[in-house]
């Protein structure tokens, strides 16, 4: 059988939208970004069909935490404001904070990319900030999957998903089961409004007329606004190694009052104090502009807190001096008190 010529009219991959070499440039750009986060256990990485991680000798009984997350519509805010070298640090820190609230040291991550068209400088911008993710979490960027898929996203477009896998010692994992009445609440501060309720944050700037260039005390409002999620990887596993950490609380979509009820059996309810604590710029700006109810604040954004911490009464202190020592701004917000009837689980006072 002859082998079948092109003929004038003949299409290819690249007359239908997809861009093969672009795809292989991405490669070629994220792989000495990935050689960064390289760790202990990493027997094959990115450039296979599948990528091997020997889970570290140190552990006894291993149990493997996974999880996986996105960036929301903080997304469309990097679009339009053209900033896409943070939104892969949200990546990274809305999956390892989860899975660190068990007590499991983050091992490994990968990510999904998915585009209308491929840019290879936008796409090794975002990746770039998933790789400094990876970095400040301990874990390897062990591999993921660039998807240029021609009508499914406007030119200009992506989308993220991320997916972490860590360990924790079986005996050892946190799951708020110790958590009683006395205990101690410390809040870990945040780096601004991380990924969550950017769908009310892109209209409160809507309603007040702001521009990416408008000046928020001193800084760029860009800045602010697209600040990356705080990883609290290394601290907080350094507080873990030295102290009875009882339960802890990744504050992300549903705020303070729905997150840190997931670390609390019946019976027992959290008390935060909002003069505790103060809430930063970007969040007082947001409820007087947007005329958001106290309430709606405490469900929808953290509020300047991005990790809660429960320590019995006697450690707290300790817990405290700890995390300062390892660069964590960290106050002590409310205790764990009993619930009281058909009241909820976390109030704000």
């Amino acid at each position: 059988m002859s082998e079948q010529q092109p003929s004038a009219s003949s299409l290819t991959y690249r007359d239908a939208g997809v861009d093969i070499d672009a795809g292989d440039a991405l490669v070629e750009r994220i792989k000495p970004l990935a050689k960064r986060t390289m760790r202990e256990g990493v027997l094959a990485g990115i450039g296979g069909f599948g990528a091997l991680f020997e889970v570290p000798k140190k552990y006894r009984e291993p149990v493997l935490v996974s999880g996986t997350d996105g960036v929301g519509t903080k997304l469309r805010l990097a679009f339009s404001w053209n900033k896409h070298d943070t939104v892969g640090i949200d990546l990274v820190a809305m999956s390892v904070n989860d899975i660190l609230v068990q007590g499991a040291e983050p091992l490994f991550f990968l990510d999904y990319f998915a585009c209308g068209r491929l840019s290879v400088d936008t796409a090794a911008t975002v990746i770039g900030g998933i790789a400094q993710g990876c970095e400040l979490a301990g874990c390897a960027l062990i591999g993921g999957e660039t998807a240029e898929m021609p009508g499914m996203y406007p030119d200009g477009e992506y989308d993220l998903a991320g997916f972490a896998v860590g360990a924790v010692e079986k005996s050892l994992a946190i799951d708020g089961s110790k958590i009683q009445p006395g205990d101690v609440v410390l809040g870990l501060a945040s780096s601004g409004a991380h990924s969550n309720g950017y769908s009310l944050v892109r209209k409160i700037i809507d309603r007040a007329g702001a521009t990416p260039d408008t000046d928020f005390h001193g800084q760029a409002l860009r800045d602010v606004v697209m600040a990356p999620t705080r990883i609290y990887v290394k601290p907080v596993l350094q507080a873990i190694a030295k102290h009875e950490i009882k339960g802890l609380a990744h504050i992300t979509g549903g705020g303070l009052l729905d997150n840190v009820p997931r670390i609390l059996r019946p019976g027992l309810s959290a008390t935060l104090h909002r003069d505790a604590w103060k809430m930063p710029d970007l969040f007082t700006w947001l409820q007087a502009q947007g005329g958001v109810a106290d309430n709606e604040m405490h469900r929808v954004f953290n509020c300047g807190i991005g990790m809660v911490i429960v320590v019995g009464a006697q450690e707290a202190d300790a817990v405290i001096a700890t995390l300062r020592a390892a660069g964590e701004t960290v106050d002590r917000i409310g205790e764990i008190v009993d619930q009281a009837a058909d009241a909820p689980q976390t109030t704000v006072v």
